[in-house]
């Protein structure tokens, strides 16, 4: 039985000025999925995942969300990981406390406070990623490995359908990425995950579909 597609992109192209970065990209992402997009650096990946969060326009096409246009309530059902280099972990904070960023989109304007729901919604992420015992740890603190696993149950924290990572291991070593694939493995029975990559080695042992994309997707 075909599950129902999450995420739709039809024809979907994206330039820069003069410089196409994706050409006619067409991909269909179903509930259940654990895909993984590999591809080199500059081959487009991360706009992709930009485009499918509305965080960049696009040039013709469409991207459709649950079956519907794409929207800020199609993405409020979508969690995201951004690359490591995104955060500073110098950023005197506890990991609960950036947990509880993840439910920002959640919230009915920047300056609510947190409710007893997202503190729970919190330490439920931290529980589904094996994490409770850090919730009281600065984050400056945390090991390669364990900054990886709170990114996630930050994007865990908006109680999503859908999670995208983007390239999430490209700062850990071989034993704690195999750890991590093992942990992603675990959620993709309860969650659809689209993950971009480049290291197809470790991936294709645990993903259930790879494409390829540099700037045309090859399924």
């Amino acid at each position: 039985m075909i599950s129902d597609p999450v995420i739709e992109i039809k024809n979907l192209w994206i330039s820069c000025q003069t410089q196409i970065i994706l050409e006619d990209v067409s991909l269909i992402v179903r509930k259940g999925d654990f895909l993984a997009i590999i591809g080199p650096n500059g081959a487009g990946k991360t706009t992709l995942i930009k485009a499918i969060l509305g965080l960049i326009p696009i040039n013709q096409g469409k991207i459709m969300l649950f079956s519907h246009p794409a929207d800020t309530k199609g993405r409020s059902r979508i969690g995201y990981m951004p690359q490591y280099h995104a955060f500073d972990f110098q950023f005197p904070i506890t990991v609960r406390e950036m947990v509880l960023t993840g439910r920002i989109g959640r919230m009915n304007n920047l300056f609510s406070r947190y409710s007893p729901k997202d503190y729970e919604a919190a330490d439920r992420a931290l529980s589904r990623i094996s994490a409770t015992m850090l919730c009281d740890r600065p984050i400056a603190d945390l090991s390669g490995g364990e900054r990886q696993r709170v990114l996630i149950a930050r994007a865990l924290a908006g109680e999503p359908e859908v999670l995208i990572l983007d390239e999430p291991t490209v700062y850990v070593d071989t034993p704690t990425e195999e750890q991590f694939f093992e942990l992603l493995g675990s959620l993709s029975r309860e969650i659809t995950i689209l993950m971009i990559t480049h290291d197809i080695g470790v991936v294709s042992r645990h993903v259930n579909r790879v494409a390829c994309l540099n700037r045309r997707l090859y399924q």
